[in-house]
């Protein structure tokens, strides 16, 4: 499924910018019904169709990304590192389908991309970050990462706390064994970023962090 998938993404990329998203929609629901993994969707209501935002997730599993994809019901792009993009067609793909490219191989190339990537923003388009930087270990949501805080700071869009309960269990880190469980999709209320600058983004992003911490472990207990 994936390889048929990703062929006609690679061609839709060539129509139209919105088009590989949906077929990636598609992908995602295969997906999850192949492996059994329901997902329930709370806090829909909270987002505004019109607003572009910065959806920022836990991240606990490879089988974030089909969740994700699957039931978050609006166009994003993600963020990703710009070595993915020198990989041919592939690569090209990418950048047609919008995503938008992240240079991390030093500090002024990495705030440099930011800061064209807040400009895309800007310009009405939403992504998604994961700011824990990479799937937990442990399950325990770990440290923030600041550069998606910069960029939120930057473009001056509200940031979404998106919060996935369940896929740690289903497919955990280094581990290739799928089980089949339920998934919950948390949308929480936007976090407006316009009374924050840059010297104030640790605020920002122990607003965020705190929200996104407080409901995974609550879910967690109950």
């Amino acid at each position: 499924m994936t390889i048929f998938f990703a062929s006609m993404m690679i061609i839709a990329s060539f129509i139209n910018s919105d088009i590989p998203h949906k077929i990636a929609g598609i992908w995602a629901k295969s997906i999850l019904l192949a492996s059994c993994v329901p997902v329930r969707v709370r806090g829909i209501s909270n987002l505004d169709p019109a607003r572009s935002y910065i959806y920022m997730a836990n991240h606990q599993s490879l089988y974030d990304i089909p969740v994700l994809l699957a039931h978050l019901p609006v166009q994003f792009r993600w963020l990703a590192k710009t070595e993915l993009f020198r990989i041919p067609i592939f690569g090209q793909a990418m950048y047609r389908a919008g995503y938008i490219s992240i240079d991390r191989s030093d500090r002024k190339s990495a705030f440099n991309s930011l800061k064209m990537a807040a400009e895309t923003i800007r310009n009405g388009v939403s992504v998604l970050i994961f700011p824990e930087g990479t799937r937990s270990k442990d399950g325990n949501i770990v440290p923030f990462k600041k550069g998606g805080f910069v960029l939120a700071v930057d473009s001056g869009v509200p940031v979404v706390p998106v919060i996935i309960h369940g896929t740690g269990s289903i497919m955990a880190k280094k581990d290739l064994l799928i089980r089949p469980g339920d998934v919950i999709l948390e949308i929480r209320t936007p976090v407006e970023t316009s009374v924050y600058t840059r010297k104030t983004k640790n605020e920002l992003m122990e607003e965020v962090r705190q929200t996104i911490c407080e409901s995974f472990e609550k879910e967690r207990k109950d």
